[in-house]
C-alpha cells in the first residue's frame, strides 16, 4: 500500500512526521510520502524534515518518500520551482491542483502537467483533456483524493484521465489521524470515482519504486 500526499508539524498537518509514519504501518502501508505544503520561502524545511525521518520509517518497514506540494504558487513559477525542489533532494513533486475548494490560481493545472518536474497533479477539480494528455505525455500521475471537499471532482478526474490514458493514484491528503486510509477505505475512493475492479487495482496495487524509476 502506498500514500504520496500526506502532511505533517511541518505544514498544516497534526503529526511528527515519525507519528504519521507509525501509524501508515500499523495499517499496512509500505510506502509513504511527506509533501507537506511549500513555496518559495519553505522548501529547504520541508526536505530537511522528511530526509531525517527516513532511516527511522525504515525500521517500521516503511519506504518514506521526501515530497512537497507546491502549493498556491503562482503558475508561472510552478516549473522553476518543481525543478529546485528536485534539484534540492525532493524525491516527489505534488502540485496543489485546481480543486473546486480553494481559490487556486486558474493556470495552476496546465502548468503543472506542462512541467517535467512534477510527478503528481494532486485533487486537479475539472481538468481539462487537453492538460490531463499533456501529463500522460510526462508521466505525471493525476490523483483520486479521499480528502473531503477535494473529492467533489473525483469521478471526472477518472473519467478524463482513462481518456487520456493518463496515470491516477489514490492519496489520502492526510492532515490528521483521522483521515488515514484503510485498504477497504481506498478501494471505494477509487470504486466510487466510477471505475472498475481491474482499473481500480491498476491503480491501488502500483508499485510506487518501479513507476518512479520509469520517469526518470
Amino acid at each position: 500500500m502506498y500514500d504520496l500526499h500526506t502532511h505533517t508539524l511541518r505544514s498544516d498537518g497534526e503529526l511528527l512526521p515519525l507519528e504519521l509514519v507509525r501509524r501508515m504501518a500499523v495499517l499496512g502501508y509500505d510506502s509513504v510520502g511527506i509533501a507537506d505544503h511549500v513555496d518559495t520561502t519553505t522548501l529547504p524545511l520541508v526536505l530537511e524534515s522528511a530526509d531525517a525521518a527516513r532511516q527511522s520509517a525504515m525500521l517500521y518497514g516503511v519506504r518514506l518518500y521526501a515530497g512537497v506540494e507546491l502549493t498556491h504558487v503562482p503558475a508561472a513559477e510552478i516549473d522553476a520551482l518543481a525543478r529546485r525542489a528536485k534539484a534540492d533532494g525532493a524525491e516527489i513533486v505534488v502540485v496543489h491542483g485546481e480543486t473546486p475548494v480553494e481559490p487556486v490560481a486558474p493556470g495552476t493545472n496546465h502548468a503543472a502537467c506542462a512541467s517535467d518536474y512534477v510527478d503528481i497533479l494532486a485533487h486537479p477539480g475539472m481538468i481539462t483533456l487537453e492538460d490531463a494528455r499533456a501529463a500522460a505525455d510526462r508521466g505525471i500521475a493525476l490523483e483520486l483524493t479521499g480528502r473531503g471537499g477535494h473529492n467533489r471532482t473525483n469521478g471526472h478526474v477518472a473519467r478524463v484521465a482513462l481518456e487520456a490514458n493518463c496515470r491516477l493514484v489514490v492519496n489520502s491528503d492526510a492532515h490528521a489521524p483521522h483521515d488515514l486510509m484503510s485498504a477497504d477505505a481506498r478501494e471505494l475512493v477509487v470504486r466510487g470515482a466510477g471505475l472498475d475492479m481491474r482499473a481500480t487495482h491498476n491503480i491501488i496495487d502500483l508499485n510506487i519504486e518501479t513507476w518512479l524509476k520509469s520517469r526518470r
